[in-house]
């Protein structure tokens, strides 16, 4: 959403960032809901993640606060770092398998015990970060960290731990960008609005649509989209 605000629309990167992190707060709550009645979340991983998101994403907001969202140069740092998630997103989405594949065949080398919690609090940090600076990074790149620090939980429990410790992280980041003054609230409410048809629209081209040919149409389209940014 982040980068298509910018681009299309001409947003600011830290309003985009904002108003997207707040858009996404509220949007994920539902989602986050449907798996906790599933049975779907992992709760303790949940809480690992949030142990470095949320602190993370405090760090982050008062550094922006400290520089100014609407100098010219911390607009291009958040710029680049949008562009960066972006990139960051489309090699989750292209070598998630492999990854996965290789961690698979070395059972070994996978983390337990102590070592497995502060790598899952760590990633939670990068991508509290992540998240707080450029809106991107709660979705196939949190994806891709739990498959690789947890290999053995299920698609399912992906999905929904993924989404769940998304929720108070994108809440914790939008409060902070509400308090920089980084929010667009017009145009959330637009967002919202038009979410609704974009949600049946999009559940009817994931059912229609081989996976494949939507994750190289979406790579290539990230791609671009990041280069753009870029330059």
């Amino acid at each position: 959403m982040t980068p298509l605000l910018t681009l299309l629309f001409g947003v600011a990167p830290s309003v985009a960032v904002g108003t997207d992190l707040a858009f996404a707060s509220i949007t994920k709550s539902a989602g986050a809901l449907t798996h906790r009645v599933r049975g779907t979340v992992r709760w303790d991983i949940v809480k690992l993640l949030c142990m470095g998101a949320l602190p993370a994403a405090v760090v982050a907001t008062l550094a922006l606060k400290s520089f100014g969202t609407l100098s010219p140069e911390i607009g291009q740092i958040i710029r680049y770092s949008i562009a960066a998630s972006v990139l960051l997103t489309v090699v989750a989405l292209l070598f998630k398998g492999r990854m996965l594949a290789w961690i698979n065949a070395r059972p070994e080398k996978q983390l337990q015990g102590k070592q497995l919690a502060a790598a899952t609090i760590i990633s939670g940090a990068v991508l509290g970060i992540l998240v707080t600076v450029s809106s991107i990074g709660a979705g196939a790149i949190g994806a891709t960290l739990l498959v690789m620090l947890y290999p053995r939980m299920s698609s399912a429990e992906v999905a929904g731990t993924d989404i769940a410790y998304a929720v108070p992280l994108t809440a914790i980041a939008a409060l902070g960008h509400w308090w920089l003054g980084s929010i667009h609230w017009e145009l959330l409410f637009s967002l919202l609005i038009g979410s609704l048809p974009g949600i049946t629209l999009g559940s009817w081209i994931a059912r229609s649509v081989p996976e494949k040919f939507l994750r190289a149409l979406l790579a290539i389209t990230l791609t671009t989209v990041a280069v753009k940014l870029i330059y």
